[in-house]
């Protein structure tokens, strides 16, 4: 294991050196457990490994790391409170919020998101149960050298980063935290490359809107959704977001206050109807099935899929049966690929596909594999997919 006090690297040198990753963690079991990790990956390397928040405020010029693996709840000063006084000392710097799986800590990881983050990930309950550490390291792993490579790239982790969010007043509920729809300036926010093959919108008018969305998302959805009220109106909308249980919870409660709609964790067997946000629930794959004439959720306990679950794919590829080519899907920021797969279905049957661009995702993974199989019909910017997508089912086809 290669854990690194050393005064930090030169501003500007190569890419190539391994990424710098400050672990945060009361626990010395915890500690211990993501620093031989990281230590056995060729390209990161552990500069700190420190107990307290306030430790890591102190040592973070002197380290200088790319990523922070930051717990939440710790003596002297929790992760919550560390997070913008990091962010205040190095604005780069990728912040991955680590939590056990409460409402509490669900709660606070959405906070952190909306002061900056750059991801959250649940730490198992125990380090004894096998499967959950391995989901745990591999999702640890290709967070920290994808956030990080990014941040070391750009300078920064996300464009969504700045506004700060604001305060979303519902009657009867309390205020939601969401992140005002972001602009780019026209000099940093080029358009979708020319190269990049794109299809025809479906001649029909989409009589459903399927979301799949992963690193970012939760700040993409919440965005999206405060302007698709004349859309939710109309149709159904199905979203799948890569997150654990508690997580969607927290998130659907959110998303009802963005939109405005009803929004909640799907149930097994309910009939999909126009006027409801569907979020998969955490741990379960989301699907629909026809019984009878309804269309209903049927949630799938089986195996990841794209190591994911729940995940975009099954969704995707399940709509097809029902509505044809009349779906209607957009791929939102998250890493890896899930979502292409369906998304080459969905476009073979008739419907059409809509990815987020390249500068205003978080992570262009998901998003970019869509978009490079040329399976999409418009690769935009997050501020302008609402917009777009009122107008398709308001019924223009261009």
């Amino acid at each position: 294991m290669r854990v690194a006090l050393a005064s930090s690297s030169i501003p500007g040198s190569s890419s190539q050196e391994p990424l710098r990753v400050m672990v945060v963690d009361d626990s010395v079991v915890i500690r211990g457990m993501i620093s031989r990790w990281i230590g056995s990956e060729p390209d990161m390397v552990v500069v700190a490994s420190l107990r307290t928040g306030l430790e890591a405020v102190n040592q973070l010029e002197r380290v200088n790391p790319d990523v922070a693996v930051l717990d939440i709840e710790m003596p002297e000063l929790d992760g919550i409170a560390a997070l913008p006084k990091m962010l205040a000392k190095k604005r780069n710097l990728a912040v991955i919020m680590a939590s056990t799986l409460t409402r509490r800590n669900a709660e606070i990881s959405f906070k952190a998101l909306s002061l900056g983050a750059a991801d959250y990930i649940p730490k198992p309950e125990s380090t004894r149960e096998p499967a959950a550490a391995d989901i745990f390291h591999h999702d640890l792993i290709q967070k920290i050298r994808t956030l990080g490579g990014k941040a070391r790239r750009s300078g920064h982790v996300s464009p969504m980063h700045a506004p700060a969010p604001t305060l979303v007043p519902v009657p009867g509920q309390r205020p939601s935290l969401v992140r005002p729809l972001t602009t780019v300036p026209p000099a940093v926010q080029p358009a979708a490359p020319t190269a990049l093959a794109r299809r025809a919108f479906s001649s029909q008018t989409p009589r459903v809107l399927l979301i799949g969305s992963s690193t970012g998302g939760p700040q993409a959805l919440m965005a999206l959704v405060t302007e698709l009220g004349p859309v939710i109106d109309r149709v159904p909308v199905l979203i799948t977001q890569h997150m654990p249980p508690t997580f969607t919870t927290i998130l659907a409660e959110h998303l009802a206050r963005s939109s405005r709609r009803p929004a909640h964790e799907a149930i097994d067997g309910e009939v999909v109807k126009p006027g409801q946000i569907y979020l998969a629930p955490g741990g379960r794959h989301m699907r629909v099935a026809r019984h009878g004439t309804d269309v209903v959720i049927a949630l799938d306990n089986g195996p990841p899929v794209n190591f994911c679950k729940p995940a975009v794919d099954p969704l995707f590829s399940s709509a097809i049966e029902i509505w044809q080519g009349t779906t209607l899907a957009v791929i939102l920021t998250g890493m890896g690929s899930d979502g292409m797969r369906g998304g080459k279905e969905i476009v073979a049957a008739g419907g059409s596909v809509i990815a987020q661009d390249e500068a205003t995702s978080v992570v262009w993974g998901m998003p970019g594999a869509a978009a490079n199989a040329g399976i999409c019909a418009a690769i935009l910017p997050l501020n302008q997919i609402a917009p777009k997508l009122v107008r398709l089912f308001a019924g223009d086809r261009s």
